[in-house]
């Protein structure tokens, strides 16, 4: 644990700051769709609140699974939350009428957890899965992207279905 602000900021400056341009390079080609700066900048934040309570073993690996973990939470946070304001929204996105409160709460719950399904899978299934079920990519689409066969995408996604589905069933969901 650092002791001091000035050990803080040599240990940046040694072992974080040297992975920046190779992070940077990763994030921009794994998550075009979010700011590379502010995904950095966050990840930095939430690695140096770690850093505050513990030994990190390889900063190398932890950045980048901080800066990961990150991408996807914001990701997350953006397909369920949308920027246009309410009161420009068209009339039949405000309610539906038929969906209570329970229901809408339910549904939450189920994406949630789906959410974490897909979060527990191993990297590259959970690539293969966010990309098809998330993204809406083609198994062709998928392989040429990740560098796979087609056969190698199909046996990940269907993998990570059955995982995905066997968390849900532990988690007491049925349908």
């Amino acid at each position: 644990m650092p002791s001091s602000k000035t050990e803080e900021t040599r240990w940046f400056a040694e072992h974080v700051q040297p992975h920046e341009p190779a992070l940077r390079a990763y994030l921009r080609s794994h998550f075009p769709a979010l700011d590379t700066d502010d995904l950095v900048q966050e990840s930095y934040l939430r690695l140096i609140r770690i850093r505050a309570v513990g030994k990190i073993a390889s900063t190398k690996a932890y950045v980048f699974t901080v800066a990961r973990n990150t991408a996807h939470r914001l990701f997350r946070r953006r397909r369920l939350y949308s920027e246009t304001p309410v009161n420009e929204l068209p009339a039949l996105c405000l309610l539906d009428e038929r969906q209570d409160a329970a229901d809408t709460a339910n549904t939450h719950h189920r994406l949630a957890l789906a959410v974490e399904a897909i979060d527990g899978l191993p990297a590259r299934c959970r690539e293969v899965v966010r990309l098809v079920a998330l993204e809406g990519c083609s198994y062709a689409e998928v392989a040429e992207r990740l560098g796979l066969s087609e056969a190698t995408v199909r046996v990940q996604m269907a993998r990570g279905l059955a995982r995905c589905i066997e968390f849900l069933r532990e988690c007491g969901e049925r349908s």
